[in-house]
C-alpha cells in the first residue's frame, strides 16, 4: 500500500500497514525488535526516521523511502518515541501464570521412529512459524510442528539430545520431545527475547530479554520459573540483553549486553570458580554465598553485542558496536588481554573454528563488507581476510569435511554460496543453486556426508548437497527455511558449528 496524497496517513494506521507485520501489533516486537521509547532510547527521532526511510544495514528491515513519504515518516517516527498506554509487567508471576502444559503429551519409552537419535535435524520454516524434524539419513521428514511467532536465535537441545526448546522473538519458549514427537509445554519468559542457552547439566535454560531488560531461568524439567534477574549495571544503567551463551567448563551463562559496557556471568553450579587476580573478589562476584544464580559484573572497554569463545570458554572475543574491532576478554581475570583487527562489523555469533597448522583458527563473516577474517587463537592475529562477493551472515564447517561453507546474505549476490578450502584458505567453488533466490545458512549431518542449504524464500527448499561432490542429490520444498540444526553436531560442540 502506498501512502501520501491529499490526506496524510495517521501514524498508527501507517504502523499498522506497513510496520505490525514485523514489530506486532502492540509495538511490542515480532520478527523485528519493539519499537517502543524502552527500546528505541539510545536512538534519537531522527535517527529512527533514517532508518525507516532507508533501512538498516546488515539486517532484514528494508527502505520505505518510496512507499512512505518524508514528512510521514516524521510523523511515524514521534509516534514510535512515544509511550504505551501501558507496558505489561512481566516478572516471575506472570511468566508462571502464562505456562501451558500440553494435557495429550505423554512421553514415549523409546523414539517412536527407527531414526538415528543423534542424526535427527530440525529445520526452522519462517514462513509458516513450523519446525520440520528431519531424519539425517533419508531425509524424511518425520514431523512437522508449529512454533510460536517468529521463532529467534537456535535451538537448544538437552544433553542427551531427546528435548529441544526453542524460542520466539515475542518471549515464548517451547519445548518439544523429539522421542514423542510431541509438544509438552511452552512459556513466555519475556515480552522481546533474543536467544536461549542450555546449562550444561540440561537443568536450566536462561532466556535473554530485550523487554523487561531480565534474564529469565526456567527449569528444563517442567518450564517453572527458577529466577528472574533484572539486569542494570555496575551504575544501575538498564539494559537489554543482546544475547546469553552457556559456558560448559565454567558451569556458567555469559551475558552479551546491549546498554552498559559489561560483560556478565551467571553461575548455576554448586561451586562457582574464584575469579581474578589471586582470587580478588573485589569485582562484583559471586564470592562465597548461598544466592541462588550468583552474578559477577566484568566492566569492559567497549560495549560488547556478539561474543565468540576460545575452546577453553577462557576467553571470549567480543565485536565492538562500533563495527571496526573487536576485544577479547580473559573471563579468568575478568579483564582485556586483547584488540583484534576487525572492520566491517563481524559476525562473531556465527564464526566457527578449525585445526590449521599447529594452531587453531576461528573465521567470521562481516554484516558489513565482503570479507571473511580467519584469526589464530593463540596470538590473536589476523592470518587471512578472505574477499567474498558481499557480506555474509553464516558460515559452517565439519570435522570431516575439508570445506567451509558461507554464505553472502546481504547484497545484490545473496544467491552464492561460497566452499573455501580450510588448508588454503582459498575460495573453491561458489555455487549458485537458484538464481535470485537468497541461499543461506548451512548445517551438516552427524557423519559430514551432507550439507543442508536454506533457500529462504517463502516458497523455498532446503538443498541437500553432497558434502565432497559439492553436488545437490535432494530437494526438500519448505516455507522459508532459515537454521537448521543437527542434534549431534549441537550436543557435542562439533567442530565447525557455531555455538
Amino acid at each position: 500500500m502506498l501512502f501520501g496524497g491529499p490526506a496524510a496517513a495517521d501514524p498508527a494506521e501507517l504502523y499498522h500497514e506497513q510496520c505490525s507485520s514485523c514489530h506486532g501489533e502492540s509495538r511490542l516486537g515480532g520478527t523485528g525488535p519493539a519499537l517502543i521509547p524502552e527500546t528505541l532510547k539510545r536512538m534519537r527521532g531522527p535517527k529512527v526516521a533514517n532508518v525507516i526511510l532507508h533501512g538498516r544495514e546488515a539486517t532484514q528491515m528494508p527502505a520505505f523511502a518510496e512507499v512512505i513519504p518524508a514528512d510521514q515518516v516524521d510523523e511515524l517516527a514521534a509516534w514510535l518515541k512515544t509511550p504505551l498506554t501501558e507496558v505489561p509487567a512481566w516478572n516471575a508471576e506472570q511468566i508462571a501464570e502464562s505456562r501451558q502444559m500440553n494435557p495429550d503429551y505423554a512421553p514415549a519409552d523409546a523414539p517412536v521412529w527407527s531414526s538415528d537419535p543423534m542424526n535427527i535435524t530440525l529445520a526452522v520454516e519462517t514462513g509458516d512459524h513450523h519446525v520440520s524434524v528431519l531424519d539425517g539419513d533419508t531425509f524424511e521428514v518425520l514431523d512437522r510442528f508449529p512454533t510460536p511467532f517468529a521463532v529467534h536465535g537456535g535451538p537448544k537441545f538437552d544433553p542427551k539430545g531427546r528435548f529441544v526448546f526453542i524460542m520466539s522473538r515475542d518471549g515464548w519458549v517451547q519445548k518439544y520431545d523429539l522421542y514423542s514427537l510431541k509438544e509438552v509445554g511452552r512459556v513466555r519468559a519475556g515480552l522481546n527475547s533474543r536467544n536461549i542457552a542450555m546449562s550444561a547439566d540440561g537443568n536450566w535454560l536462561a532466556v535473554a530479554n530485550y523487554l523487561p531488560n531480565t534474564l529469565t531461568i526456567l527449569s528444563t524439567e517442567d518450564l517453572t520459573v527458577a529466577d528472574v534477574r533484572e539486569v542494570k549495571g555496575k551504575d544501575g544503567t538498564p539494559s537489554r540483553v543482546s544475547a546469553v551463551y552457556q559456558a560448559p567448563p565454567r558451569e556458567s551463562f555469559v551475558l552479551a549486553l546491549k546498554d552498559v559496557p559489561e560483560i556478565w556471568e551467571v553461575f548455576y553450579g554448586k561451586n562457582p570458580p574464584q575469579q581474578g587476580f589471586a582470587h580478588d573478589w573485589r569485582m562484583e562476584g559471586p564470592a562465597h554465598t548461598d544466592i541462588p544464580f550468583p552474578v559477577r559484573k566484568i566492566t569492559t572497554p567497549d560495549y560488547l553485542d556478539d561474543f565468540f569463545f576460545d575452546q577453553t570458554y577462557e576467553y571470549v572475543m567480543g565485536a565492538s558496536r562500533s563495527g571496526e574491532g573487536g576485544q577479547v576478554i580473559d573471563l579468568v581475570i575478568g579483564q582485556k588481554v586483547a584488540d583484534l583487527d576487525l572492520p566491517g562489523m563481524p559476525h562473531l555469533g556465527s564464526g566457527i573454528t578449525w585445526k590449521y597448522g599447529d594452531t587453531t583458527v576461528m573465521a567470521t563473516p562481516h554484516l558489513k563488507d565482503g570479507t571473511i577474517s580467519v584469526i589464530d587463537m593463540e596470538s590473536w592475529e589476523t592470518v587471512k581476510r578472505i574477499e567474498t562477493q558481499g557480506p555474509g551472515f553464516f558460515m559452517r564447517s565439519h570435522e570431516n569435511s575439508p570445506y567451509v561453507w558461507a554464505d553472502v546474505f546481504f547484497g545484490p549476490h545473496k544467491d552464492k554460496m561460497h566452499v573455501i578450502d580450510k588448508k588454503t584458505l582459498e575460495i573453491v567453488k561458489t555455487l549458485d543453486p537458484v538464481p535470485g533466490a537468497t541461499v543461506a545458512h548451512v548445517e551438516f549431518t552427524r557423519d559430514g556426508k551432507h550439507a543442508l542449504v536454506s533457500v529462504w524464500e517463502d516458497d523455498g527448499e532446503v538443498l541437500v548437497y553432497d558434502a565432497k561432490t559439492l553436488e545437490i542429490v535432494k530437494r526438500l520444498p519448505m516455507r522459508k527455511p532459515s537454521g537448521k540444526y543437527n542434534v549431534w553436531n549441537k550436543i557435542t560442540f562439533s567442530e565447525g558449528t557455531s555455538h
